[in-house]
């Protein structure tokens, strides 16, 4: 059997996850080369931990990316960030058809699972409008970004760093090339407000913006209803960024009062309620705050951002189906209702089976960090705690969030494995490596006479 009929046999969820495997894995590759970093070379588990950090959009890093590479380096991570960011599969489709060639059907399955909520017959158009979308809104963050930076820095630097950190916002990966990530910059207005709207956007998933430009384009000539996809996106969202950005001012109200400037303290809760979600960046040191902040950060962590998007989590829809299936559990209503749709049963028995799996992956990486690690346990944990600390940085690997205490570089070389295998299944998705490992639907079995048991 030929590898192209390998290729053509297998199962979309299969392939996806294999591209973007052989990605990390050019990636690693090519950060290894002595001239991708300033001191000539670097771990084998550093560079497949940087280039799978890189690929997932995630941020978290075991070596600073501003000093450790260079430009050569930041360029290749850069790179990996953009491919991770739109999806290995999208950026193949759209190579394809700039090559006059035809796209399989296989191929248009996984584009159809990877970016549609409902199936559609223009999904080369949906492709086409993710691609352009994507390079303006970060060129447009680049521009604005350069304006900020070129008060700082020359004009070519100062381009060169927008650019960067632009993909990196749109993208969701959270990397920086600064040592204190962005927490020299908690009172820019401009620099707070473009990364912030640069995250949001590309967080909220390209279903979402290709229904939103539908909508726009069409409810000039007829009356057309967003889908029960894009409200339950936006409504989230807003409420999860709304709330997290209270609830942080509340829990750090006394760092807030001593905060230099009103413009700080404002910008301060906002920013970290909409990047700890997916994002990564900070404006502020994570490993000062309350354990209280901690946690509700950390539940933002494992929520994430949205399907079809550039983040991980359990997504943002995936909460809002629970909430309105406990509701609709507690008012006795048979059905589970959105926005006056009812949703089909089996979309809410995957909603629940992927937050049950998701709490397991989690808690066993964390129990194999624990268990494994406990030199790199006592090393830059501070006052919060192994436990709390390790929690921490795993969720923020499973959500593809970035955001950390400061034990990643401190852990030893099997839990920095742990860590990439983590992050691994929060970008391609739960639900992907269920179906790879056990299959589709049942198909066999034997079904017994049925019993009640107590439970609750």
């Amino acid at each position: 059997m030929t590898l192209r009929t390998r290729i053509l046999k297998m199962h979309p969820a299969a392939l996806v996850l294999t591209s973007f495997l052989l990605v990390i894995l050019l990636g690693t590759l090519l950060l290894e080369l002595p001239f991708s970093t300033a001191s000539g070379g670097i771990r084998l588990v550093d560079a497949a931990f940087t280039a799978t950090s890189a690929v997932c959009v995630t941020g978290l890093t075991v070596v600073d990316t501003g000093t450790s590479f260079t430009l050569f380096g930041q360029a290749v991570i850069l790179v990996l960030i953009q491919i991770g960011g739109l999806g290995v599969m999208t950026i193949s489709m759209a190579l394809f058809r700039w090559l006059g060639r035809n796209i399989s059907i296989r191929h248009r399955m996984i584009m159809q699972d990877l970016l549609a909520h409902t199936p559609r017959g223009d999904i080369v158009s949906l492709v086409k409008s993710v691609i352009w979308f994507t390079l303006a809104a970060e060129l447009l963050g680049a521009l604005l970004l350069t304006i900020h930076w070129s008060r700082e820095f020359p004009l070519i630097p100062a381009a060169g760093s927008a650019l960067f950190h632009s993909v990196s916002a749109f993208c969701n990966a959270g990397f920086a090339l600064f040592p204190d990530n962005m927490m020299r910059y908690g009172d820019s207005l401009l620099l707070n407000a473009t990364i912030c709207g640069l995250i949001v956007v590309g967080g909220i998933g390209f279903p979402v913006l290709y229904d939103l430009q539908s909508w726009i384009a069409a409810r000039k000539v007829k009356r057309v209803r967003l889908s029960i996809h894009t409200k339950a996106v936006l409504g989230t969202t807003a409420t999860l960024i709304v709330g997290g950005a209270l609830m942080f001012a509340l829990l750090e109200r006394e760092a807030l009062e001593a905060a230099p400037s009103l413009q700080h303290r404002i910008l301060a809760p906002l920013f970290q309620s909409i990047t700890c979600r997916t994002a990564g960046f900070n404006t502020v040191d994570i490993g000062t705050l309350t354990d209280a902040t901690l946690a509700m950060m950390i539940f933002l962590m494992f929520v994430g951002a949205s399907p079809g998007s550039c983040g991980g989590g359990i997504k943002t829809t995936t909460l809002a189906l629970l909430t309105a299936f406990t509701w609709s559990r507690i008012m006795r209503h048979r059905r589970v209702n959105m926005f006056k749709k009812s949703v089909p049963a089996d979309t809410v028995t995957r909603s629940v089976s992927l937050v049950l799996i998701s709490i397991g992956i989690i808690a066993t990486v964390l129990f194999l960090i624990l268990l494994g690690d406990p030199a790199g346990n006592r090393t830059g944990i501070g006052s919060h705690g192994a436990f709390l600390t390790c929690l921490f940085e795993t969720v923020s690997a499973f959500g593809t969030v970035g955001l950390s205490m400061g034990v990643t570089p401190n852990l030893g070389d099997w839990s920095k494995w742990w860590i990439i295998a983590t992050m691994i299944i929060g970008r391609v998705g739960v639900l992907t490596f269920s179906y790879i490992i056990v299959g589709g639907a049942p198909t066999k079995g034997v079904e017994y006479s049925e019993e009640n048991l107590m439970i609750g």
